[in-house]
């Protein structure tokens, strides 16, 4: 208003559903600006006297206001760290204005040296070159750009660790036949982002990646010269932060004159119980004895009579592989024994099930050694069969039914036991015979294949020349 005209008071009003008149002393309004809703339309008119006499209303001002953006707070390689490796701790703020932010870090730490250190930063990067357990605690960033600035960022947990744990797993089992499978994964203890992998035997690196995959190495099929010790070493960042473990793995030959002869003949056994191991030697040939691997050692089996032994009261530490071993340091037909102190074990044949044949599981319990009325059955982890029986029997066996299997019932759980299964040789000598019978049957059948094999070639040939012939003449003609 112009002060000429005397005094007048002022009438603010903003736009909304429900308009809101203030009335001010003074020509000026001030508001605090606390969210997006703050914004939006304002205008005002003068009044004075009683009854009071209102100006006309001023022109409308748009306020507009945004909401302020959030800083996103990264780290690596990972929120769980180990002592000595390198972290960096990353703010990103999303704004489509000036990027010229300075950093506010805060940190709740969780000693007294770091409990609740703020400090300044021009870059948005905060670096520990070489972390330690006094850096473990939470962390947040805020950006300011002059008188703006965002909302804080969602706290993040930085645990440091005293040292990484790496370990190797071997699925199905450590002691294995030439021709089966087998599979070492190598994992870190509590932390899995960021890691790379790689293998050795007997320290010698293994280059052949198409067997490895990640935390993971593959042989299929496994032979004599595999057996070794294998490290895997897991590394990330840089500079790289290293770490790595050991296991070994025997593969042993196929013998049909030798084999390991079990009794009772099945993989799992109550403790407390009698057990009878042997080697039999369809050849005749003297030095072959019984030999152990448990978890702490190597050793020949105890109670040692000629090739066998017999445990007269099996505990759960004899629980490990059980193989006949000759002479010459040679070893043949390792198996499983598993010593379960329950009540409930899975029968299973200590042999691989061969291809085509009949797969038949047992829940026994202590008391009676005899299948229990009612159990389930499971494979790697989810249930199969619920039967009434106590026996579950899968007729024609197949290679998708390997795997970990154990039986559940309400006297208890069985321990799991690893069912493996091996082609039939007779398989695979009746596809020789089969082809061999197509030769004889039909003399021109090869000779029919090896013309057309000739005839792909010739005219294989003849188009790589005219492709060439028309090269040379498109070089000619530029």
């Amino acid at each position: 208003m112009d002060p000429s005209t005397g005094y007048w008071d002022s009438y603010w009003y903003k736009h909304t559903l429900n308009p809101e008149t203030e009335k001010k002393k003074t020509y000026s309004y001030s508001l605090k600006i606390d969210s997006v809703s703050d914004g939006g339309q304002y205008w005002c008119r003068a009044g004075r006297g009683k009854p009071v006499y209102y100006t006309q209303y001023s022109d409308a001002l748009w306020v507009n206001v945004t909401e302020s953006p959030k800083a996103v707070l990264t780290v690596r390689p990972d929120e769980r760290v180990f002592r000595g490796e390198t972290v960096s701790l990353r703010c990103d703020i999303k704004w489509a204005g000036d990027t010229e932010w300075t950093y506010r870090w805060e940190i709740e730490g969780t000693n007294n040296q770091y409990k609740n250190t703020v400090s300044l930063c021009s870059t948005q990067e905060l670096n520990i070159s070489s972390v330690d357990l006094s850096h473990s605690g939470k962390y947040s960033c805020t950006g300011q750009i002059h008188t703006q600035s965002s909302q804080r960022s969602d706290a993040v947990t930085l645990t440091v660790s005293a040292e990484a744990q790496a370990s190797v797993r071997v699925s199905p089992q450590p002691w294995l036949t030439e021709g089966e499978s087998v599979t070492l994964t190598c994992e870190v203890s509590g932390s899995s982002k960021g890691w790379t992998f790689s293998w050795f035997r007997d320290h010698d690196h293994l280059s052949d990646s198409s067997r490895g995959a990640g935390g993971s190495y593959t042989l299929s099929p496994a032979a004599l010269q595999h057996t070794g010790v294998y490290t895997c070493r897991a590394e990330r960042g840089r500079p790289a932060y290293y770490n790595s473990s050991s296991h070994t793995l025997w593969i042993t030959g196929v013998s049909a004159s030798v084999s390991l002869v079990i009794n009772p003949s099945r993989s799992q056994h109550f403790s407390s119980d009698s057990l009878s191991l042997s080697c039999e030697d369809q050849s005749n040939s003297a030095g072959w004895t019984v030999r152990r691997y448990t978890d702490k050692d190597t050793q020949t089996c105890a109670n040692q009579t000629g090739s066998g032994c017999v445990m007269d009261s099996l505990s759960t530490s004899d629980t490990g592989v059980y193989w006949c071993e000759s002479e010459s340091g040679e070893k043949r037909r390792p198996r499983n024994i598993t010593v379960h102190d329950g009540e409930v074990i899975l029968e299973s044949s200590v042999d691989p099930v061969i291809e085509g044949e009949t797969l038949t599981l047992h829940c026994l319990h202590r008391s009676t050694n005899s299948p229990i009325l009612s159990a389930d059955f499971y494979k790697d982890g989810s249930l199969i069969q619920n039967q009434t029986t106590g026996e579950m029997s899968i007729t024609t066996v197949s290679k998708s039914h390997e795997g970990f299997y154990y039986c559940k019932t309400e006297r208890g759980q069985s321990l799991h036991s690893w069912i493996s299964v091996r082609v039939s040789r007779s398989g695979q000598i009746s596809v020789l015979k089969t082809l061999s019978s197509l030769l004889a049957a039909s003399p021109y059948l090869l000779a029919t294949v090896v013309l057309l094999y000739k005839c792909y070639r010739a005219r294989v040939s003849s188009a790589e020349d005219q492709s060439q012939y028309a090269v040379r003449e498109e070089e000619t003609s530029i």
